[in-house]
């Protein structure tokens, strides 16, 4: 097995090695995260057969959160007051980046951000003493994995329009319903659950009443559908069933009513923080075709000396520097205290589509080796074409953009 074909070999030679953008203390947690990844995980990686397509137990996956909880990795996008670092959106999305442009399958996992803190960071100040000891403090120090139900069959860009319902009854809320593509649902403990509580649910917007729970999927009445696949070949995402399902009034977030405003109410810093995630992969897109086109001897040569390879690669890692660019000024808007709607969906609409780019052509310049199922271009190729789909699709983004405009 090859570097192109490990997912767990650091690839060579960085692509960006001009100043650093964040603040020194970012600037001095990278490094350690590089060794992590690279080092002790990528050892484990290789020890249980983990890969992006085989991902981990949740056994396995409890050993790495709770061992990144140790280094005083897990908790550090959470603020200062719960024992995180009180990190800046621009270091924020700058660690992030450089944890997926490791390569590592385990980069989600490093800060928990599809099952930990990340989920209950912004809830922490709506949260009662009781939730706070129940619920969130458990995830923050890696002993309990939560997700985000939100998405529904017919509910994802509209969130307003979920049809999952919940009735009060006394001392509980009698839930029913289903969610849908919920990322991190195959291996939490708990759910932050968005709902209906109006008394009659309705497609007007203007009478929808949302509401936020916390849920324990251990609960009666709640179970957890698993074992589909994404295109990608992971399996990290879930259904998640309401049958009569009695979630205590005390798990009620914040106020009734206000659950869609908790779950769009950092919605521009949202956005922007997918972004790192997708440029960061894309950096290792580029990197496997760089070093491809360096090994890779074709009528007695290597293919990079050829013209319209090295075309390809310049295009690549000059799209890859537009659109780092963008999230950096983004980034540094929102630090500014900018509501950047318009520049967060800018963001997440150019850096999708441009990291879908540069894994488009790396599959190009590996010819052959890059169709096959392996190759780590070739996954690469369909977890990035579904980033213009997750957190927003491109025609969602549009949307945003065009309505800041014309507001």
């Amino acid at each position: 097995m090859d570097a192109m074909t490990d997912p767990t070999t650091a690839a060579s030679a960085p692509i960006f090695t001009g100043p650093f953008e964040g603040s020194e203390r970012a600037a001095a947690l990278i490094p350690r995260l590089q060794e992590f990844l690279n080092g002790e995980l990528a050892e484990l990686a290789r020890a249980h057969h983990v890969n992006h397509e085989d991902g981990a137990s949740r056994e396995l996956l409890q050993q790495v959160w709770q061992r990144s909880h140790a280094l005083g990795f897990y908790r550090m996008t959470l603020p200062e007051k719960m024992g995180g670092l009180g990190l800046s959106v621009l270091d924020h999305a700058l660690v992030k980046e450089a944890i997926y442009s490791s390569g590592s399958p385990f980069a989600p996992h490093v800060f928990g951000e599809l099952s930990g803190p990340p989920r209950v960071g912004a809830l922490a100040r709506f949260a009662t003493p009781w939730q706070m000891q129940q619920f969130i403090l458990p995830v923050a120090q890696a002993e309990k994995a939560i997700c985000f139900a939100l998405t529904e069959e017919q509910a994802g860009s509209d969130a307003g329009a979920v049809q999952t319902h919940a009735v009060q009854e006394g001392d509980a809320f009698v839930v029913n319903g289903r969610k849908r593509f919920i990322s991190g649902a195959p291996f939490a403990d708990f759910a932050v659950l968005v709902c209906s509580t109006a008394a009659t649910p309705s497609a007007d917007p203007r009478q929808r009443e949302v509401s936020a729970f916390f849920v324990d999927l251990k609960a009666p009445g709640v179970r957890v559908e698993s074992g589909y696949k994404t295109m990608a070949g992971q399996s990290s995402t879930g259904n998640i069933v309401f049958e009569n399902a009695r979630v205590p009034a005390a798990c009620l977030i914040g106020e009734r009513g206000r659950g869609l405003g908790l779950a769009l109410g950092r919605i521009a810093v949202n956005r922007l923080l997918h972004c790192p995630g997708m440029l960061g992969l894309a950096q290792v897109a580029l990197r496997d075709a760089r070093d491809y086109a360096l090994s890779r001897q074709q009528f007695g040569r290597a293919i990079g000396q050829f013209q319209a390879i090295q075309h390809m690669l310049a295009d690549m890692a000059t799209e890859l520097a537009a659109a780092r660019a963008l999230m950096i000024h983004t980034a540094r808007q929102l630090d500014a205290g900018a509501e950047g709607r318009a520049e967060s969906s800018m963001a997440k609409l150019f850096c999708s589509e441009t990291a879908f780019r540069i894994a488009d052509r790396a599959v190009q310049i590996h010819g052959g080796e890059g169709i096959v199922q392996g190759r780590r271009v070739e996954f690469l190729f369909r977890l990035l074409r579904m980033y213009r789909v997750l957190t927003g699709t491109s025609e969602i983004q549009r949307n945003a953009i065009a309505k800041e405009l014309l507001a």
